[in-house]
């Protein structure tokens, strides 16, 4: 027989550090042609940081983002990132981005103020390229400065590495507490609802998502794809949390556990809802870069209280550990009836 329930979930996600300290450093480098290498050590593990990260640098340096390239190979070569967890990169980094790009341009107008022969404070940078105030005629685009510092245009004028540097680490929002030493260790909350509907098979203890709807409130979206995939892919993770992986299985013993990641179980298309609802609502946050501040664990959080919630509302037992395979619910009806 199957029973259909629903449950619901509230989520509330860190994005960021506080207490701890969350330090991030970039680098930005004008190259000959006029293109621009952002380096940071933020790694992007699939959930497109790389992409935000570049857009950031893009609207700061006033440039196309196809000029924009980015390396964050993890090495000594890379200028530090704390890691990319806790979903601090949206909300950190771009301030090490904001900051590097504000140092490339004064040593760009700084550069380019030698060829045009006038003071560093009167020229304007704009859409890519310096001009002298009030004489826009006079002017020099970024591959036309790069170029001539990297001694490709053959104009005889001094070779430069022209490479803006920046580093930030947030002060704690609030002083510590002078009795106690606490002190808010987060940089930043997320919000978030998820809703879902189960089929939970009595006879099989198999559990059939055939809903869900995962909705979130947070800063700037500052790529409405990237944030309507990180919900979905959320939503896949936390499936596999709530039904499906188990790294250390006890039934019937430890001797079933995977011995590598090709036997580990993982959620696919198949299981997941057949019908699902996303939304997302923008409330700029104050701490981040234009108002952006990162949320993408949030999405995973929801899922599994939901679902357990919603196979209590369908067979009245509560499943207190993950994942709830066929063999728990099964236990778990037993034991009611017993």
């Amino acid at each position: 027989m199957k029973k259909k329930g629903v449950g619901m979930a509230c989520v509330l996600h860190p994005s960021g550090n506080k207490g701890a300290g969350d330090p991030s450093n970039a680098a930005i480098q004008l190259k000959n042609d006029g293109t621009l290498t952002l380096l940071i050590g933020a790694v992007d593990l699939g959930q497109g940081s790389t992409t935000i990260l570049r857009q950031f640098a893009a609207d700061l340096m006033e440039v196309p983002i196809e000029h924009i390239f980015a390396s964050n190979f993890a090495d000594d070569f890379a200028p530090l990132s704390a890691g990319s967890f806790a979903s601090r990169v949206t909300l950190i980094d771009p301030h090490a981005v904001e900051n590097a790009a504000e140092d490339l341009k004064k040593k760009i107008r700084e550069y380019a103020a030698d060829l045009l022969e006038v003071h560093p404070d009167d020229l304007d940078y704009k859409e890519g390229k310096v001009s002298v105030k009030g004489a826009p005629d006079r002017a020099m685009t970024l591959a036309e400065v790069g170029g001539t510092a990297g001694c490709v245009l053959g104009l005889g004028a001094e070779p430069a590495l022209l490479v803006g540097t920046g580093a930030w680490q947030p002060a704690p929002f609030h002083p510590h507490d002078p009795e106690t030493g606490a002190m808010p260790a987060v940089g930043a909350i997320s919000f978030g609802c998820c809703v879902v509907e189960v089929e939970v098979d009595t006879e099989t203890g198999m559990v059939d998502v055939t809903k869900m709807t995962q909705v979130h409130v947070d800063g700037k979206a500052v790529n409405p794809l990237l944030v309507r995939q990180q919900i979905t892919g959320g939503t896949h993770c936390g499936l596999g949390t709530a039904l499906i992986e188990d790294a250390y299985p006890y039934y019937p013993d430890a001797a079933w556990a995977p011995e590598n990641l090709g036997d580990y179980a993982l959620p696919t298309f198949m299981d997941y809802p057949d019908e699902f609802l996303w939304g997302y609502e923008e409330v700029p946050h104050p701490a981040g870069v234009k108002g952006a501040k990162g949320f993408s664990e949030g999405s995973t959080n929801g899922p599994p209280p939901a679902i357990m919630a919603a196979i209590h509302d369908a067979v009245g037992v509560w499943i207190d550990q993950y994942p709830a395979t066929p063999e728990v619910v099964l236990r778990a009806l037993a034991a009611k009836e017993a």
